[in-house]
């Protein structure tokens, strides 16, 4: 399975020889979030990105300058008058040419069982401690192109995709699939054609913690279906958690712009629970 890009930097600086960078101060506008890291090999080459290449050969030089950790101011306010961020901005960088690779191992471990998880920064006080999120997880289930189409753009998006078709006898009508897990950071998302198959499943789906709930279907299977639930015990904000219309385009006609419109809306919610996001 491959690493979430927010993971890339974590799980490089756990082996032994690499640097880790870490982002702790923004000032100003930047295309980065607080926390962002970089990862320096023993041969200069780097993992993960900060900026737009410029910026990863300055914290590279850095790196292999060893020593202390360090924070350097780079942009705006910066002592290195030579160099400058594109957006005006500033950055204050932890440099840390030896972090702790066992602590960035147990780290990356948690994710991989679906924990969050921390790392301590040393030697400064602007971010105490970097935080991490398990990587999105997509549960489809549903019926016909439109689950394959979704299903390819999240593996090709470096999520965790789980898909159940009716046809490969996964999935039963008017039973919950207690044989798949949600965690609160799972995206379960409907795709079906015939949506009395939904029922038993939103059931299920509206129990558990996942961070959003998706069903395809237009305006007259999105009444039934509230109709359904509302007869099931569900009150209307309960409803209201099920995300319909499906995405951002709100009249999706072809498989490839719904799984398009619906992967998108699904990444910005999950990217709103980042601990890091709102944090400048």
């Amino acid at each position: 399975m491959a690493i979430p890009e927010d993971h890339e930097a974590l799980a490089a600086a756990a082996v032994a020889g690499t640097g880790l960078c870490t982002i702790v101060n923004i000032e100003g506008s930047f295309s980065r979030r607080l926390g962002a890291q970089l990862a320096v090999h023993a041969d200069g080459s780097v993992t993960g990105s900060l900026a737009d290449g410029c910026l990863e050969r300055e914290l590279a030089a850095e790196i292999a300058r060893g020593g202390e950790p360090r924070v350097i101011r780079y942009g705006a306010g910066s002592p290195k008058i030579d160099f400058r961020l594109p957006c005006g901005g500033g950055l204050d960088i932890l440099i840390d040419p030896t972090p702790d690779h066992a602590a960035c191992a147990a780290a990356l471990a948690k994710l991989e069982m679906r924990q969050e998880a921390t790392l301590a920064l040393p030697g400064q006080n602007l971010l105490a401690e970097r935080r991490y999120i398990p990587a999105l997880r997509l549960v489809l289930l549903g019926e016909g192109p439109e689950l394959d189409a979704l299903g390819r753009l999240g593996a090709a998006a470096g999520m965790v995709v789980e898909s159940r078709s009716r046809e490969d006898s996964s999935l039963a009508l008017g039973q919950r699939p207690e044989h798949i897990t949600l965690d609160r950071w799972s995206a379960l998302v409907l795709l079906f054609h015939d949506h009395e198959w939904e029922e038993a499943l939103l059931d299920w789906g509206l129990t558990s913690p996942a961070f959003f709930i998706g069903a395809q279907g237009g305006k007259p299977a999105r009444m039934a279906r509230s109709e359904r639930l509302a007869a099931l015990g569900y009150a209307e904000e309960q409803v209201a958690r099920i995300a319909s219309p499906l995405g951002l385009i709100g009249h999706s006609r072809e498989p490839s712009a719904l799984a398009l419109s619906a992967l998108a809306g699904v990444a910005g919610f999950y990217e709103l629970r980042h601990p890091h996001h709102s944090q400048r």
